[in-house]
């Protein structure tokens, strides 16, 4: 049990504090309600821990990457018919928070229940953060933390300034670290069969000639 959790549980003022949550989750809850109504679509905002949080016009480096592995994800996904793999527009739906991540792929048990009216997506398989100052906390913090609870399989943190993948997998609710890439290939979990050279996430000359071979 958490130590902060059983310290509220051993605590005489327990009935207030369960009231005092009820009461945050219900305006939390209208908050979330609202971000629904007035979100567009022609703005990245997420809803995190009860606030809305807008996102700044992402560096050209960020758009590459998610260009090539995107690239990448979706021919190997289309030839294979695995399902379907979505880019920052995707707003994912977890019991407390929404997210869009940079790149995420359900499998076709999942993506067969789309239509053209979905707005609001279910847990992924498989989640692509590309780093960058203004989320990087995020990525590495409450993003981190809540796909795992949510059952994302397998985790991607893409730093595009070291030219590095950092390959997380879920265990026991948690993701732990299969492996740092820093050259060579990055073998993808979740979508067996996928090796991605790293110079085709990071080079387009490289990234056509990789598509390719698909």
């Amino acid at each position: 049990m958490d130590n902060v959790l059983k310290d509220i549980l051993d605590s005489p003022k327990l009935p207030d504090y369960v009231e005092e949550l009820k009461e945050y989750l219900l305006q939390e809850e209208a908050k979330r309600n609202t971000f629904y109504d007035s979100v567009r679509d022609d703005e990245k905002a997420e809803f995190i821990n009860g606030e809305v949080v807008y996102h700044s016009p992402a560096k050209e480096k960020h758009l590459a990457v998610i260009e090539n592995l995107g690239n990448i994800l979706s021919r190997f996904v289309r030839k294979s018919k695995a399902g379907l793999i979505r880019r920052e527009k995707a707003l994912v739906k977890l019991r407390r928070n929404d997210f869009e991540p940079d790149i995420c792929f359900f499998r076709k048990e999942i993506s067969n229940a789309f239509d053209s009216n979905t707005m609001f997506f279910p847990v992924p398989d498989f989640v692509v953060e590309v780093l960058s100052s203004s989320t990087e906390k995020m990525d590495r913090g409450v993003k981190f933390v809540d796909y795992a609870l949510n059952g994302v399989k397998e985790y991607w943190l893409v730093d595009a300034d070291k030219k590095v993948v950092e390959q997380y997998v879920l265990e026991n609710e948690s993701f732990v670290l299969a492996e740092k890439v820093q050259h060579a290939t990055v073998r993808c979990k979740v979508l067996e069969g996928l090796e991605i050279p790293l110079e085709a996430i990071f080079n387009e000359e490289a990234n056509e000639l990789f598509l390719r071979e698909i």
